[in-house]
């Protein structure tokens, strides 16, 4: 496969059986193949991807002493602000080029919840941030739910299978700087290869060359999306689910030509994670003579955790 395949979510949601059944197989097929898709028809109106663009460019250019405040200590970066080079992939001990926001979850009706996850951080210098994150967040999440119901019934389970794991889900909506590179980077890219920790990611601004995707034969194809496109991707919690039937793909950031150099790359990744104790054994369905059970039985709290930790973002 040389291109990512591109997908509309309003074939899923048409009422249409024909269209439903197409966007399940196509989606299917490409999560089985390469692991990423470009989605179009998702709930983010142009109004709010613009919006949003605007607070977070507004951000990242305050002074270094101002977003330092929003930087909190103790949660493992999962709220608020984490600085220049802080985190990298796993296996690798150069920091990525890159400076992040986290926006998480809203709990509703879950008080026990509510008390495990960080608050939000508010940034007060700026009015709208936190609305307009919230906002999206939650579109984000919309579209999200809609996805994993197209992939349940490609797994032959009930079409609301996920519906209970990811409602107050831990999902976390980042939004991503790559300041412009002022000297030979000593062997760091803007992210390095590395697969993502949760169910799907659904990414905003993969709109010019820089991520890019491994296929199965180990090369590297551009992955672009049309800028009214999300680009989704399978994580390895729902590749360990579906034990690799949907394939957590290997993708990075790489460092753009000399000649742009000098200009900053924005880009917005929704991680969709389920709440903690959602069982990621691998499904029945997906276990066979010429697929054998590939990974050992963990909840999404678990596995979590432990990637935390290779990441550098939180202490054994």
């Amino acid at each position: 496969m040389t291109a990512i395949p591109s997908v509309d979510l309003r074939d899923f949601i048409s009422g249409d059986e024909k269209r439903k059944k197409k966007f399940v197989s196509e989606i299917g097929s490409a999560f089985e193949n390469i692991g990423f898709v470009a989605l179009s028809g998702h709930f983010l109106s142009d109004e709010l991807v613009d919006d949003l663009y605007e607070e977070i460019k507004q951000f990242f250019a305050l002074p270094q002493e101002v977003k330092d405040r929003y930087e909190i200590e103790g949660i493992g970066g999962q709220r608020g602000y984490t600085s220049f080079g802080k985190e990298h992939a796993k296996g690798r001990k150069v920091g990525d080029l890159k400076e992040f926001w986290h926006f998480g979850q809203y709990v509703e009706d879950d008080p026990k919840l509510k008390k495990e996850y960080p608050e939000n951080v508010m940034v007060k210098v700026l009015p709208r941030f936190n609305r307009v994150g919230e906002k999206a967040y939650k579109m984000l999440e919309k579209t999200a739910r809609y996805v994993l119901r197209a992939l349940a019934i490609h797994l032959e389970l009930q079409e609301t299978y996920f519906d209970l794991y990811i409602k107050n889900g831990n999902s976390i909506l980042r939004p991503i700087h790559y300041p412009p590179i002022t000297e030979e980077p000593k062997n760091a890219v803007r992210a390095a290869a590395h697969g993502d920790i949760n169910l799907i990611t659904l990414l905003m601004g993969a709109h010019g060359k820089g991520l890019q995707v491994q296929n199965h034969k180990g090369e590297w194809i551009d992955a672009i999306a049309k800028p009214n496109q999300l680009m989704i991707n399978v994580g390895d919690m729902l590749s360990r689910l579906s034990n690799n039937k949907l394939k957590s793909t290997i993708h990075q950031v790489v460092n753009p030509p000399r000649e742009m150099w000098g200009k900053s790359r924005y880009s917005i990744p929704f991680f969709m994670h389920p709440i903690s104790e959602m069982p990621l054994n691998c499904l029945e369905n997906c276990i066979d003579e010429k697929h054998p059970k590939r990974y050992e039985d963990i909840t999404a709290g678990e596995f979590l955790h432990e990637r935390l930790i290779e990441l550098g973002l939180v202490k054994k």
